[in-house]
């Protein structure tokens, strides 16, 4: 990284009001030195795409305890390489069924974070995973 800060959105996709977790996460990223830019809930895979792009973000980490991840991840994720955000990385996390990380991971996630990840080891995973991915 060369000294240069990690840039991670925090996005909450889809019509999940609950962002206490997403929050969490955001000041932890950010206390780990990290810059953090959160979208606030909400938001369309189109908005996420399009502010990922604009920030010049590392890393994409989406949240949902809706239930809708499986239709709702892929499309950031297709969207950021149909915009030219082919190096983007994407970490999802909320309550991700066990039988659904399969998929999403095929689908290009990087990781999934589920209920009882620690901040350290999403932390840990973050720096180690971009600093490969540079």
């Amino acid at each position: 990284m060369g000294g240069r800060k990690i840039r991670v959105l925090v996005a909450k996709p889809g019509l999940d009001g609950h962002d206490r977790g997403a929050k969490v996460i955001a000041r932890a990223l950010r206390d780990a030195g990290m810059e953090v830019i959160y979208t606030g809930i909400r938001q369309t895979p189109e908005q996420i795409a399009a502010t990922a792009i604009q920030e010049g973000v590392d890393i994409v980490g989406l949240s949902c305890l809706s239930g809708a991840h499986n239709q709702l991840f892929p499309q950031v994720v297709k969207l950021l390489r149909k915009k030219g955000g082919d190096d983007i990385l994407v970490v999802g996390g909320g309550i991700i069924p066990y039988d659904d990380i399969q998929f999403l991971k095929e689908a290009g996630i990087r990781e999934i974070f589920q209920p009882g990840a620690t901040t350290e080891e999403i932390i840990t995973f973050i720096k180690a995973t971009v600093e490969r991915h540079d």
